[in-house]
């Protein structure tokens, strides 16, 4: 083709006419240049470029959807809302589940594990609702952490409610409450308000502590005749469904703050929360864990080895 600079002008008799193209990105930045080249460009390269838009689309679909859902960096009235909404839930399914208590429902045993999975797990669904702004993940984690002053005023006895001691501890005795239901508050408080939605380590914690460690008991309750060499309490049942509970429980979530643009999800991720599950199950099937509580050393190993491979 040739160049207007080396031809100023075209003969009259020729039947074309040929013009230069200014070169330009296929993906141009503005809409007009975008609107000009697509109308002037033969069909291959509108093609092209509607292409590399449709690619653009798709790479902020997720950002799109996490924005739908946390609207704006500065959204602190939307946040004490979301912050209302996550109590109110939480608040209603522990009331629920003191009522099944007071009724015989179910087993104390099992009541209590019940909660133990719901109520963290419930936390983590609701991390989406928040804004991006600054005071997000610790009013995200003002629930858990009035929690934790629960526990303490229960533990300590300076409140009553016999209804919630029954549901959160083994025994009915409510210091009870100051080791393993306040270990677990801690955790999900801790999660929420230091790692927040954007850390696979925080879902590490949370799924292993309350899918992982609440399966496992209820399983090994049941199904647990062959025992541990290592720990005649804990068994091959229980230790199995806690490591595929945990593990499931954190791809589950991976992929759900992925669906929001929070989280990359990956087959290394995946494996390092196979390898958080494992290592979480070992710890808690050990001696160590009856002594200590277990509420402490799962998500202790799990944010340890976590930090390592996630």
């Amino acid at each position: 083709m040739l160049s207007l600079n080396a031809h100023p002008f075209t003969p009259p008799s020729s039947p074309l006419y040929f013009t230069r193209l200014r070169p330009r990105p296929l993906c141009s930045p503005t809409s007009a240049a975008a609107s000009t080249s697509t109308s002037s460009a033969p069909p291959s390269l509108r093609f092209r470029r509607r292409g590399c838009a449709a690619d653009r689309s798709r790479s902020r679909k997720p950002t799109r959807m996490a924005a739908v859902v946390s609207p704006g960096a500065g959204g602190l009235a939307h946040d004490l809302v979301s912050s209302a909404v996550t109590a109110g839930v939480a608040l209603a399914l522990l009331r629920f589940f003191e009522e099944l208590a007071k009724r015989g429902v179910f087993e104390q045993k099992l009541n209590r594990k019940l909660v133990h999975i719901t109520i963290g797990m419930v936390f983590l669904l609701f991390w989406p609702l928040f804004s991006s702004g600054r005071y997000a993940p610790f009013l995200a984690a003002l629930a858990p952490g009035i929690n934790i002053v629960r526990m303490l005023l229960l533990g300590l006895g300076i409140m009553k409610n016999e209804a919630m001691v029954k549901s959160m501890s083994r025994s009915g005795d409510h210091r009870e409450l100051l080791k393993g239901p306040l270990y677990y508050a801690t955790t999900i408080t801790f999660a929420t308000s230091v790692l927040w939605r954007t850390s696979p380590i925080a879902i590490a914690l949370i799924c292993n502590l309350c899918a992982g460690d609440g399966i496992a008991d209820i399983v090994g309750r049941r199904l647990g005749k062959d025992k541990l060499p290592y720990n005649p309490n804990k068994s091959y049942a229980g230790s199995i469904a806690m490591a595929v509970a945990g593990f499931l429980a954190s791809i589950g979530y991976m992929h759900y703050l992925h669906t929001f643009g929070f989280i990359e999800e990956s087959w290394n991720m995946a494996f390092g929360f196979l390898v958080v599950s494992v290592a979480a199950t070992l710890v808690e099937s050990h001696p160590i864990s009856t002594e200590l509580d277990d509420n402490l050393t799962v998500p202790l190993t799990s944010f340890l080895v976590g930090s390592l491979l996630l």
